[in-house]
């Protein structure tokens, strides 16, 4: 069964009953002409949003060569929203999760019953434009009084609690009981414990979990390498291969991580970037939107031994096409 159309716009946009599509970025497509996608898509921009996003993939999954579909809007560039669209060939690089866990678990009332009070602090900081945070603990601690006061009661309650919290993060039935044990075990007193937590974690079936793993392991690879005598290691492996789902939010996830975890250059990292995400790191690099297309942009010139220097004045210039193609071309030379 698919899942039902869900876009997140603002109130200005909510007020139309007829929201518009700003842009189309598709990601995925290798071998299937990108104009059967587009036909199959039925849309373009200009037009108004899908009515319904399950009908759309159906379609896209009917198109000879593609075995997975996933349509995903977002907002907004100005007043209108950004239409993803994601494809799984046959054949393709696929990223594997996990099969849904059956326990009957769940988080003391301790740590369940104020996260939502978290969310809801963070939310309304978001909205008076207050979305600082300091990850250099190793876990999130917001600018805002009220969420940041919350979060350190985590601090204190998640070490008397980790056990549980781990049981519940691979075992619990519930995805939301997951997704919160996902964010909590960040806060546990020694990060080095929970990294391998958190990695298991970025294969759960449910994206949201992913999602909020990767935050908590971001927050730690910050601690990790403000304080390298602390020996924590984030494997890569992760991360890379979620750059090629068909879900949007772990692409996007994926490559801010990576962009932290290769801050210095680690060669292994590159390497493996090269060879496991080339294509996918080139067409998001592309995206009309400039947001979601600049981690990438950045890693691709990495892969490719541009400065960050370098790969700023490209972006600047609005040199990236030529960018993209000098990377390509140098890496299959290199895999050559």
């Amino acid at each position: 069964m698919k899942i039902f159309w869900v876009l997140l716009l603002p109130a200005a946009l909510a007020a139309d009953s007829t929201p518009r599509i700003g842009s189309i970025d598709y990601y995925g497509i290798r071998k299937v002409p990108e104009s059967h996608i587009q036909k199959a898509l039925g849309v373009a921009v200009g037009d108004p949003l899908p009515s319904s996003k399950g009908d759309v993939e159906d379609r896209l999954e009917e198109v000879p060569g593609v075995v997975l579909a996933r349509l995903e809007a977002v907002c907004c560039d100005g007043n209108r929203g950004m239409l993803f669209v994601g494809i799984e060939e046959k054949g393709a690089a696929h990223f594997e999760l996990r099969t849904p866990p059956a326990g009957d678990v769940a988080l003391p009332k301790e740590l369940s019953d104020p996260y939502p009070d978290l969310v809801a602090a963070i939310e309304r900081a978001a909205h008076r434009g207050s979305t600082a945070e300091d990850l250099t603990h190793g876990h999130p601690l917001a600018a805002d009084p009220d969420a940041r006061a919350i979060q350190q009661r985590f601090v204190e309650l998640v070490p008397q609690h980790l056990l549980q919290i781990r049981d519940v993060l691979r075992n619990s039935a519930d995805p939301d009981q997951r997704a919160m044990a996902a964010s909590l075990i960040g806060y546990a007193r020694e990060k080095s414990a929970v990294v391998a937590d958190l990695e298991y974690a970025m294969q759960d079936p449910d994206e949201h979990v992913r999602g909020d793993a990767m935050g908590a392991l971001g927050a730690i690879a910050v601690l990790a390498r403000k304080q390298p005598e602390l020996s924590i290691h984030i494997s890569p492996t992760w991360f890379v291969e979620m750059l090629n789902s068909v879900v949007l939010s772990d692409r996007i996830k994926a490559a801010k991580a990576l962009v932290n975890l290769t801050d210095a250059r680690p060669a292994a990292t590159l390497d493996l970037l090269r060879e496991r995400a080339l294509p996918a790191l080139a067409e998001m690099a592309q995206w009309h939107s400039l947001p979601y297309a600049l981690p990438a942009f950045l890693l691709l010139g990495r892969v490719g031994g541009f400065s960050d220097k370098q790969i700023q004045d490209r972006w600047t210039r609005g040199d990236r096409e030529a960018m993209v193609r000098e990377v390509i071309g140098h890496g299959k030379k290199k895999r050559g």
